[in-house]
């Protein structure tokens, strides 16, 4: 295959080794995202060190929303900050490696805590949280100028297929080493975890933070590497800082200029939000409501991931042939669907009205019980869709923003997405409390996912010009 030679900004594309190790940032940062926050040590923490399931998921969403707060007044100034002073891999370094040291830190946070290990550990998960979203900003913002434009849908979906892959990787090494010896008899498995992990302490559970945390330092090691980055504006940090913060006014000033661009960062916000949620308490939903353990939910996740690798590579292969709004409409649709599908489950019942036997089904000592089967199937497609979504949404940001402000305007956009750690959670705690019931809270996020794939019907795939610049003589 062929390529024009010219990325998305219209200069020079980078090498394909240059492109492709911009993929391993995406290998190194996201299986910490899979392990810790989907499906292993939120839902340990929710249900073992909080001990209460229903308050657990209700303190994850406070926690979520409480870094989404900080991040909305944080993140589109950081992003301006650092287009003035061109690179991006130093702000990835730093907070890829703050984020390293603090997923080895989850290893302290015991099951039953006392009050002050659990707000302890609260509030680290709240920074790695915070760290988290910037160094997704710096990364997607070096998209728009090292991609070939006709290979940015693909480059874009094999970085969350790679993403998906490191942590498949990672889900079977823990279970194969940690989770399954000693609860399983199969002859393939070691006779007791390795290292001496006690699994009544539930170290099974806790050692993903350190696992996931040398991954990520190892595979952004090739992005700091092979990836060209953006050449020094020439400005000191103070200087980018004061010009950041006043483009950032600046910009919002001319609005109207980027309408087309704002109606697409309030549409992502409320759909992004209720798919990410999905993604998020899916684990702790179907934890508190099906009382799957680590096993349970670590073959969860793995096959979740293998159906989101397929979803990101097809979906970037889509992308590139359909163009990324029509990919983003079609699989924002289906995402509503499916959640719909997956909150009509409970142990006895399915499709909100047909009663189902809770006796199992099958021998297989995990997803014993219809119900449990149907809502592991169902969460296979949803993550086909999902997937498909994050690509073609991050791809269509690169193609309708300008270039020379992109590292701006993907704040904004990191910020359209991490205020899923603002409104969604929020959304979720709130009705979990109300209602008493993990049900309600999770069925909550239908309403987001809705208004915001209504709103894109309102966005153009069209890229915009700058708006007319400021008097820079207060930046120099």
């Amino acid at each position: 295959m062929t390529t024009n030679g010219l990325s998305l900004a219209g200069t020079p594309a980078a090498s394909p080794l240059g492109y492709f190790s911009w993929t391993s940032g995406q290998l190194g940062r996201d299986p910490y995202y899979i392990l810790v926050v989907i499906y292993i040590f939120f839902p340990y923490f929710s249900s073992v060190v909080v001990g209460d399931p229903v308050y657990g998921q209700t303190l994850i969403g406070y926690l979520n929303a409480a870094s989404g707060a900080f991040l909305a007044l944080t993140v589109p100034f950081l992003g301006a900050i650092a287009d003035k002073h061109g690179r991006r891999k130093p702000w990835i370094a730093g907070t890829v490696s703050f984020m390293a040291a603090g997923a080895v830190l989850l290893w302290f946070i015991k099951p039953n805590a006392d009050p002050a290990t659990l707000w302890w550990g609260f509030g680290l998960l709240l920074l790695i949280n915070i760290a988290f979203a910037y160094s997704e900003v710096f990364h997607n913002a070096m998209l728009p100028a090292i991609t070939p434009s006709d290979r940015a849908g693909l480059v874009s979906g094999v970085a969350f297929a790679l993403g998906n892959l490191g942590g498949l990787s990672l889900m079977i090494f823990v279970l194969y080493a940690f989770a399954l010896p000693g609860v399983q008899d199969w002859q393939f498995l070691p006779d007791a975890p390795w290292w001496g992990l006690d699994q009544s302490q539930h170290e099974q559970d806790r050692i993903v933070g350190p696992i996931a945390g040398i991954w990520m330092l190892l595979f952004t090691l090739p992005l700091l590497a092979f990836t060209p980055d953006t050449p020094r504006s020439g400005l000191t940090m103070a200087a980018a800082a004061r010009s950041g913060l006043l483009d950032v006014f600046h910009t919002i000033s001319q609005l109207k200029h980027y309408a087309n661009i704002a109606r697409y960062l309030l549409a992502r916000m409320l759909f992004n939000d209720g798919m990410v949620g999905v993604l998020v308490f899916g684990g702790v939903y179907a934890a508190g409501t099906f009382s799957w353990d680590t096993i349970s939910l670590l073959i969860f996740g793995l096959c979740t991931s293998v159906s989101a690798m397929i979803g990101a590579y097809l979906g970037g292969r889509l992308d590139d042939h359909l163009g990324s709004l029509l990919t983003l409409k079609v699989s924002v649709l289906m995402t509503c669907l499916i959640l719909l599908a997956l909150v009509s489950i409970q142990k006895d019942q399915i499709g909100f009205f047909w009663q189902v036997d809770t006796a199992p089904i099958w021998a297989f000592p995990y997803f014993s019980t219809l119900a449990e089967v149907v809502y592991f199937a169902t969460n296979q497609v949803f993550a086909l869709f999902f997937v498909t979504a994050l690509s073609a949404s991050r791809t269509l940001m690169a193609k309708i923003c300008p270039p020379e402000k992109a590292t701006q305007f993907f704040g904004l956009y990191g910020l359209s997405g991490s205020v899923t750690a603002f409104l969604a959670p929020l959304l979720v705690a709130t009705t979990t409390q109300w209602f008493d019931s993990q049900r309600a809270g999770f069925a909550s996020l239908v309403v987001l996912i809705i208004i915001g794939g209504l709103m894109l019907f309102m966005v153009s795939e069209t890229r915009a010009t700058a708006a007319p610049e400021r008097n820079q003589s207060s930046a120099s």
